[in-house]
């Protein structure tokens, strides 16, 4: 698929890799929806590139509607999420907050789908954009968490893992759409989570990395999107975009 001239969701594209993209994306032509709860940094950074902001709750399926009311993308990038921690048992023997590990779900996994599946609705009531019949491209953020979960990630890795197991059934079903379904694992990214620690821990954190060893860029993982919307063979998968880290259990 040509990015120039097709119109793009962006959610979470206020900050770290959800911004990244939004700013490539424009750059590759696009027009740029930014969704994200952040109203200021938001309208900001959608202003610079020339696309437009909706303030849009992921989790809210209701929310998500009104966000996409009058829209038409062919490109869907989901981006929103966040990343608690907190053990299934603490130190003081009280389990894990319910409420915390359902928010986690109801944005990072929930929110996704929400998006995705009505983004795919749209696409698949428009006219195929070339030969092959494709009508639009979905790429949904996993993390290496969804397969090496770290201490205190259960709910975390519990949402990503979601993401990663819908990518192929997705497709499946989206496929007589013309609408290719992937997903993105990333490793530790020097994201906003990332940048308010110490500048030598972030050090220490990209060297576990075996190459390159240092934290992933935003801009690196915008990239991998760029070239997803791209190639149409690309589809049902989730890729490892890591350095080839492992996660150790802390």
């Amino acid at each position: 698929m040509r990015i120039d001239g097709l119109q793009a969701v962006v959610t979470g594209g206020a900050s770290g890799l959800g911004e990244a993209t939004a700013r490539l994306l424009a750059k590759a032509g696009a027009e740029v929806v930014v969704f994200d709860v952040s109203e200021a940094r938001g309208a900001a950074v959608a202003g610079e590139i020339g696309g437009v902001f909706r303030r849009v709750d992921v989790s809210d399926a209701a929310s998500v509607t009104a966000g996409l009311k009058g829209l038409a993308p062919r490109i869907c990038v989901n981006c929103a999420g966040i990343a608690p921690g907190e053990k299934t048992v603490g130190r003081e023997g009280q389990p894990h907050d319910a409420a915390l590990f359902a928010r986690a779900v109801s944005i990072n996994l929930t929110g996704t789908f929400n998006v995705a599946s009505q983004s795919a609705a749209l696409m698949a009531a428009a006219p195929p954009l070339d030969e092959d019949g494709a009508r639009g491209v979905i790429i949904n953020t996993a993390s290496v968490a969804a397969f090496e979960g770290q201490i205190g990630q259960v709910a975390y890795a519990a949402s990503k893992g979601g993401v990663a197991a819908l990518t192929l059934p997705m497709a499946r079903d989206l496929a007589r759409s013309g609408i290719r379904v992937m997903a993105i694992a990333p490793g530790l990214f020097l994201t906003p989570m990332l940048q308010g620690l110490p500048s030598e821990v972030q050090e220490s954190l990209g060297a576990q990395a075996p190459f390159p060893a240092r934290l992933g860029q935003p801009g690196d993982f915008a990239g991998l999107v760029r070239h997803i919307v791209e190639n149409p063979m690309l589809n049902g998968e989730v890729i490892r975009l890591d350095a080839a880290i492992r996660m150790a259990p802390r």
